[in-house]
């Protein structure tokens, strides 16, 4: 065997750290230059609010930002964008659709003619669609893509790390005991992928009285601290309960949500690739 020079991707030998790579390439055209996938364990934590909130504080910072859509059965960024249009395309390519402040977004709901229609596919045809918004969506000179990843470790997630250039995951968690664990998952999964975990985002971590100002941990108290420390992820931020984000949302008024809890991971996501 010849000295290893830790470049898998221009070695033959089977060695325990060679990994083979399955990454697909970009359709002829389009540009992306960092890769981030937000992922839980489990659904229900805020994963969509948080890939939102990051792609519309970077877009206002001035980087061109994009929203993969990878959570296939269970679509919600079109609707927190206000997005009501269908993707168009050519036999050769689909174009993203542009919000408000000339983001980009593909969602399977933009492709389908009723966006209540329930999307009834097995694993590996979910998984394909996904890979189909890698390679077959003209992305425009994207500084950041931010993939809204399904919940759980399937077949999607795999898929995603596999065949996307993926730069670093966000995770996003939330007070309860039990998250710990499905924090625990994703960060395991991460470390099989030789992906970088670059943050955490606790959601629902307090609620702050609009009268008197103090601050209600209703889910109990914050863990994203310890479990940064413990997993040694790099940088955390938390969002309350506001029912002003939340009715924004609702309203496709996601670009306009003040960004300021959201600030401190994106920060550092500046920081950390210096587009």
């Amino acid at each position: 065997m010849s000295e290893c020079t830790h470049d898998c991707s221009t070695c033959k030998e089977k060695c325990a750290s060679h990994q083979e790579d399955f990454r697909k390439p970009l359709h002829e055209g389009s540009s992306v230059r960092k890769v981030i996938a937000v992922v839980s364990g489990k659904g229900g934590v805020g994963k969509s609010l948080v890939t939102s909130l990051l792609a519309s504080e970077l877009q206002r910072r001035g980087h061109n930002c994009a929203v993969l859509d990878a959570d296939i059965t269970g679509p919600s960024i079109p609707r927190s964008f206000g997005l009501t249009e269908r993707a168009k395309g050519t036999e050769d390519y689909l174009l993203p659709v542009f919000t408000h402040t000339g983001m980009q977004i593909m969602s399977i709901n933009l492709i389908l003619e009723n966006e209540t229609a329930p999307v009834v596919w097995r694993g590996p045809v979910i998984a394909g669609a996904v890979t189909q918004f890698w390679t077959d969506v003209l992305w425009q000179d994207v500084d950041y893509m931010f993939v809204d990843m399904p919940p759980g470790t399937g077949d999607v997630p795999l898929t995603v790390f596999q065949s996307l250039p993926i730069d670093g995951i966000v995770i996003v968690t939330t007070p309860q005991d039990l998250v710990g664990m499905i924090v625990a998952k994703a960060v395991n999964m991460a470390a099989m992928m030789n992906v970088p975990v670059i943050g955490i985002v606790e959601n629902m971590s307090y609620f702050k009285c609009p009268d008197c100002g103090k601050e209600h941990a209703i889910f109990g108290d914050s863990k994203v601290e310890a479990e940064a420390k413990e997993f040694a992820i790099p940088q955390t931020a938390k969002l309350p309960i506001d029912p002003v984000i939340t009715t924004m949302v609702d309203a496709g008024e996601v670009e306009s949500v003040n960004g300021e809890f959201i600030a401190p991971m994106a920060d550092y996501i500046e920081e950390r690739f210096k587009i």
